[in-house]
């Protein structure tokens, strides 16, 4: 596949917090549980009213796992890459955003396209309010999946978040996002957040009240690189760190010309993911309640995360498995 060409933003990071040079919070990360699937780059998950388990994988399926993780079926293909899954309070079945395709309905089998790729390049994460109004990330409007390290080097703020209405309408939100990912709502629906993996900060616009409209970060400066974020069952705003904050990548930020250089290099010249578990919960205030960060043989590079009974349900865009904790 050619590599296109990337045409780098000079920018001023901000300054590396003292967490992102730890490889932990403190304390042992809780005991994780592995439960092996029949597919590569779980990227997302989601659980069901039955604890079931909902992922998809990179050959398009739509996987759903038995809460004991013995069993996996698969429930639908997208005929894409699904990335971020949701479920639909509204109507039932699933919302998916999917990389290739655009931003689904997925109903049994069925797959419907409810906004397609014409309207974006870059489909990723998407929340649902309680009246069926989906809210989703399109990352960027230069790099499509394949290439998404090149949004991240060229950092030219492409990233957008929209709003899809239950009449099908569709609202352009937030515009210039540093490549636009997990999306999630507040749990009373008074803000959307989305993550700005490029600027390490999730981003959150005021959708009721005094503040209606009004966009601010809900937490900025993020000790590392973030991922997909969802709100868990205890209200509090769960979100993946891919991977700690890069000197290197830091350092080039203000060099363009370095970092199209970078760019041209081998994939395995290139900057790359630390081999680690890291997933944050905050409050409605951007307070951190919870800091869990260890290592796994089996598992790494957290991009999905889900906080249901009590559980941590952790999905990855690389590896074969999904990880499962229970926070202390």
């Amino acid at each position: 596949m050619t590599r296109p060409s990337v045409r780098p933003v000079a920018w001023t990071p901000p300054a590396t917090p003292e967490r992102a040079r730890r490889a932990d919070a403190g304390r042992p990360l809780p005991p994780l549980r592995i439960i092996e699937l029949n597919g590569t780059g779980p990227e997302d998950v989601v659980v069901d009213a039955e604890g079931r388990i909902v992922t998809g994988v990179d050959d398009g399926r739509l996987l759903r796992i038995s809460p004991d993780g013995r069993y996996v079926e698969t429930v639908a293909d997208t005929g894409g890459r699904p990335l971020g899954i949701e479920l639909d309070p509204a109507g039932g079945g699933l919302v998916v955003c999917d990389a290739r395709r655009g931003l689904l309905r997925v109903e049994g089998a069925d797959v419907q396209v409810l906004v397609d790729t014409e309207d974006m390049r870059f489909c990723n994460n998407a929340a649902v309010a309680a009246d069926g109004t989906i809210y989703f990330s399109d990352s960027s409007r230069r790099f499509g999946l394949e290439h998404w390290r090149a949004d991240i080097l060229e950092h030219s703020g492409t990233g957008r978040l929209f709003r899809r209405s239950p009449d099908g309408t569709v609202d352009l939100l937030l515009d210039g996002l540093q490549f636009a990912n997990g999306v999630a709502l507040a749990a009373d629906e008074s803000f959307v957040t989305v993550a700005e993996t490029g600027r390490y900060a999730v981003r959150r616009l005021w959708l009721t009240g005094r503040r209606a409209g009004q966009a601010d970060d809900l937490i900025g400066n993020l000790p590392g690189f973030p991922d997909n974020i969802a709100l868990g069952e205890d209200g509090l705003v769960w979100i993946t760190v891919a991977s700690p904050r890069n000197p290197v990548v830091d350092g080039l930020a203000r060099l363009p010309a370095l970092r199209r250089a970078v760019w041209a290099l081998p994939d395995r010249l290139q900057p790359a993911p630390a081999h680690t578990v890291w997933v944050m919960a905050v409050d409605a205030d951007g307070r951190v309640v919870h800091d869990l960060q260890g290592t796994s043989d089996r598992f790494h590079m957290v991009t999905g995360v889900r906080q249901h009974g009590g559980s941590v349900y952790l999905g990855s865009l690389i590896g074969r498995t999904i990880g499962v904790l229970t926070p202390e």
